[in-house]
């Protein structure tokens, strides 16, 4: 790995501190220091009315078109509703093994499933999607082991069952056993 840091970019409203909570857990994954700051689009430019989502394949190419450094991993991290053509939606994405991704934390609220707020469970929740999509970004495809933070989540239930760390086998790949 010959990155320099990565980048986590907050576009919109986002509760105090929300991302410093969790980037000692993703320098500690990937073994390289993380910046975190605000970034600013005019997110009506992705919203697609038809859907009343935001098209996250647009917002992906933006982010590393506009935000994205060459040696450095860049997330967009969004409040939005995500989504791409052929899924009803999704948590993030990202350029497999290239410099850019994004999350939204939008879907990973109790609230949007009828159930009671619970902080602890939206940011442990937030650091397993970022940690996941820095992971592709890293060149890492989805993970066969159920407790990998790479294994694919189509539902909230699918990130609360695995853990926020990569696995033996994908920490080997990216040549970073601690």
């Amino acid at each position: 790995m010959n990155q320099e840091k990565i980048n986590l970019i907050s576009f919109g409203y986002f509760e105090k501190g929300l991302l410093d909570k969790i980037v000692k857990d993703v320098e500690h994954e990937f073994l390289l220091p993380v910046k975190t700051r605000e970034g600013h689009l005019d997110l009506s430019q992705f919203f697609e009315p038809s859907r009343r989502q935001y098209d996250g394949f647009r917002l992906l190419k933006e982010v590393d078109a506009s935000f994205a450094e060459e040696n450095d991993k860049t997330l967009g991290i969004f409040n939005v509703d995500l989504f791409i053509p052929i899924l009803t939606y999704i948590f993030g994405q990202a350029y497999l093994n290239g410099r850019a991704g994004i999350a939204s934390i939008y879907r990973l609220r109790n609230e949007r499933y009828g159930i009671f707020k619970d902080e602890k469970i939206l940011i442990s929740r937030f650091r397993k999607e970022v940690i996941h999509e820095l992971g592709h970004t890293f060149g890492l495809i989805h993970c066969f082991d159920p407790s990998c933070v790479m294994r694919s989540s189509t539902y909230v239930e699918d990130i609360d069952q695995k853990n926020h760390q990569l696995c033996r086998k994908c920490k080997e790949i990216l040549g970073i056993l601690t």
